[in-house]
């Protein structure tokens, strides 16, 4: 019997929007939303780095109102919201130090993403590898039962600390659900663990209240039983946390920021890029695609594999995987995605498909915590494909 199908525990993680590389993810997609907003042809790769009461803006960015964007007061902004407000967190928005090494992109990349410029008329991709997209009916967003309910917790605990109803919570946290699946679907919930940053106050208090937030909000799925283990704070302690606690990055969540481990990760990194970096859009248009085909029934199961070349419209490949839940052949459908007939996997294609340059009710910066992946806020999630799949695939 394959794993997929045997009786197995799989477990998730979810970080918060204060975790550090979290923290510094959300000042890249900040930026990036502020020169898209100044020039919507900005070409964008910005780094981020945090540590105690520090931050550091690195990168590339080509923008013609690159002189009306201030990255210390976007970055300071971001940080506030976040709720590093407090100079005894040591990350603080009114005192960290700031550092800025952004300079404008090379003009060897930008010959081969612009339009007419490289060895091809067509915007090529902005860097060669390979992005993965995967949905499944596991949950009703079509995403794996574990790293849907770890984004979920975290989301529900940065509520209740901002409205202030559990006072002593502070921005840093973690969440893990260990969820058994038999016959490929979820049955129970194991375990939760969730480590939240807080004041010093007694762990007895923290627990029974960790452990109330995570029953009123995991109780509806009918997961949990008698026999879930709950561990929470398990070192006993944590006050000291953010960037004080631990140096953050960005794109260093790559797996909290998609499918929690289920399928495969191409490596790449999501925030602080704009459309033409394929890591980020031709995953988002991968996780399109897939789950359209799994709204349209072809599959229980879908990812699909696509790669390119720098500065080359065309993929190098596109494969597709059901994972033995398909009512169609994989070659089928990976002929129809490859004809281009109901998916256009060229990146000039895919930022007007999306409209990844011009935003209507979101921010990169939404996405740059709880899950880029999921949330019906973005145009990546939507399922208005599934009559033209069906069609093509003669369903």
């Amino acid at each position: 019997m394959s794993k997929l199908n045997a009786p197995h525990v799989f477990t998730s993680e979810s970080v918060s929007e204060g975790h550090p590389d979290k923290v510094c993810d959300q000042i890249s997609d900040a930026i990036l939303d502020a020169c898209l907003a100044e020039d919507p042809a900005s070409r964008v790769a910005c780094e981020t780095a945090c540590t105690t009461n520090f931050v550091l803006n690195a990168g590339e960015i080509t923008c013609a109102g690159w002189d009306k964007i201030n990255p210390e007061a976007i970055a300071r902004q971001v940080v506030k919201e976040i709720g590093y407000d407090r100079e005894e967190l040591m990350f603080c928005d009114k005192t960290f130090e700031y550092v800025c090494r952004i300079h404008p992109q090379s003009p060897d990349i930008s010959q081969g993403v612009t339009a007419g410029q490289g060895l091809y008329d067509e915007q090529g991709a902005g860097d060669q590898g390979m992005m993965f997209g995967y949905a499944t009916t596991a949950t009703p967003d079509f995403m794996p039962a574990p790293i849907h309910y770890s984004h979920q917790l975290l989301d529900v605990l940065q509520k209740i600390r901002k409205e202030g109803s559990i006072s002593y919570l502070r921005p840093d946290s973690k969440s893990q659900v260990s969820i058994l699946h038999v016959d490929g679907k979820p049955v129970r919930i194991t375990n939760v663990v969730i480590s939240h940053q807080t004041d010093d106050v007694p762990l007895e208090t923290i627990r029974k209240d960790m452990i109330e937030v995570v029953k009123e909000t995991l109780d509806p799925t009918g997961l949990l039983d008698a026999d879930t283990e709950y561990y929470i704070n398990p070192t006993g302690k944590f006050v000291i946390g953010g960037p004080h606690g631990d140096a953050g990055l960005t794109g260093r969540k790559i797996i909290v920021d998609t499918y929690g481990g289920v399928g495969s990760h191409g490596g790449g990194a999501f925030s602080g890029k704009d459309p033409t970096k394929v890591d980020r859009s031709a995953a988002y248009f991968s996780r399109y695609v897939a789950k359209n085909i799994v709204a349209a029934g072809i599959a229980e199961k879908c990812e699909i594999q696509v790669a390119y070349a720098i500065g080359v419209a065309k993929p190098m490949s596109i494969n597709v995987s059901f994972f033995g839940t398909g009512v169609k052949e994989e070659e089928d459908i990976q002929k129809i995605l490859e004809s281009g007939e109901v998916f256009d996997f060229r990146p000039a294609a895919i930022e007007q498909a999306l409209s990844l340059r011009n935003q209507q009710g979101w921010t990169y910066r939404d996405s740059a915590a709880y899950g880029h992946f999921g949330r019906d806020i973005f145009p990546w999630e939507q399922i208005n494909k599934v009559e033209d799949i069906k069609k093509a695939a003669g369903l």
